[in-house]
């Protein structure tokens, strides 16, 4: 049985290195004190339109773009419900969020077949192209995790697009929960139909918003179909947009005044520099992992923000991250699940650089005396 611990004022700060949430910047935090206004108000088009519309910007793309009050999770039950009608879903599987996916589209009540992969391996579109070509298959929708976080994989999701693309009547879903922002990805040109995010990640916004970019043929199997989310439908979040350039239910209005800053500031450093910048911490971050230990996720498919190393030396990856808060005020991740004393994990998404990246590791050489 939970009980209460009171919330206390004294708390230490730390800098984040987890694989989400991430540090935010001081002025993005500063934004979420303004005054509340009515969220049917002109000042609420305003800050709407302007997030929607910079964030198509960033992200380069024509295609409808939601944001909603809600952790990334809801849409891997709104993009479900939105594409799939009788059909199956194709859920390749190689991580906890990519299982934890296929589950939801099970518990929604659609039909669910696997593509299984060990742990650290990473998904091969020639495996998905297989179950696609199989005699009798017929999917509604692919559907892939792009970064799987619990194990530093980065799935190549561009080349899976491209062959989802042969099957017109197939969706293509793209989990980039801890991706997106970070590693650059072209949606159009991939035939990505739905890709999504939480903003507390790679976009280093506080918690509490997800994004969701959606294609034209996504929309229109929606606004075909008998039935679909009713809180992330395409169609309701779309068609009010353009009616009203407002949300369809109350938003949750400082978050998006923290996300209208930090956009700000992401098209500022402009997309193809920020994945470069996600790049070079990512490459520091390997190079250091294999001098001390080595890399868990498959060679050739290590993820942009976030790194899964193994744990070869058989440090006290607990006691470490314990010590490492303690005396350095940084705080990284354990690994995930069954594989939490044999790997950890580094998340440098956000606003971190090589820099800020190796003050941390020169804080875990000295704990674990490497």
């Amino acid at each position: 049985m939970t009980k209460k611990r009171e919330y206390k004022d004294d708390y230490t700060n730390k800098t984040l290195y987890l694989p989400g949430p991430t540090d935010v910047r001081e002025d993005v935090i500063d934004a979420m004190a303004e005054p509340v206004f009515g969220h049917r108000m002109d000042r609420m088009t305003d800050l709407y339109t302007t997030i929607v519309e910079d964030t198509k910007e960033f992200l380069d793309t024509d295609n409808d773009v939601i944001v909603l009050t809600a952790s990334g999770t809801e849409f891997w039950e709104a993009t479900t419900l939105n594409l799939v009608d009788d059909g199956r879903v194709l859920c390749p599987t190689s991580g906890a969020f990519s299982e934890r996916q296929a589950n939801v589209t099970e518990r929604l009540g659609k039909p669910v077949d696997r593509i299984e992969y060990e742990w650290g391996e990473a998904v091969k579109p020639d495996d998905v192209r297989a179950a696609l070509a199989a005699d009798g298959a017929e999917y509604d929708a692919v559907t892939v995790v792009m970064n799987e976080t619990s194990t530093g994989v980065r799935n190549p999701i561009e080349e899976i697009g491209d062959v989802v693309a042969d099957y017109p009547e197939t969706y293509f879903v793209v989990d980039a929960i801890s991706a997106l922002g970070g590693d650059y990805v072209d949606i159009e040109a991939h035939g990505i139909d739905a890709i999504f995010t939480s903003v507390q990640k790679a976009f280093a916004m506080p918690p509490g918003l997800s994004v969701c970019v959606v294609s034209d043929d996504a929309y229109e199997r929606e606004s075909e179909s008998d039935s679909a989310s009713w809180y992330g439908g395409f169609q309701r979040c779309l068609d009010y947009y353009d009616r009203k350039g407002q949300t369809h239910s109350t938003p949750a209005i400082p978050l998006m005044l923290a996300y209208r800053k930090q956009m700000k500031h992401m098209l500022e450093e402009t997309h193809e520099r920020r994945d470069e910048r996600h790049r070079d911490m990512a490459e520091y971050t390997r190079s250091w992992a294999r001098e001390h230990f080595d890399l868990f996720a498959e060679a050739g498919y290590e993820s942009r923000t976030v790194t899964c190393i193994e744990n070869t030396r058989g440090i006290d990856v607990a006691g470490t991250i314990d010590t490492v808060s303690e005396e350095y005020d940084m705080v990284f991740s354990s690994g995930y699940g069954d594989i939490g004393e044999e790997t950890f994990r580094i998340g440098h998404m956000g606003e971190h650089t090589v820099e800020s990246v190796r003050a941390l590791t020169d804080a875990i050489e000295d704990v674990a005396g490497l």
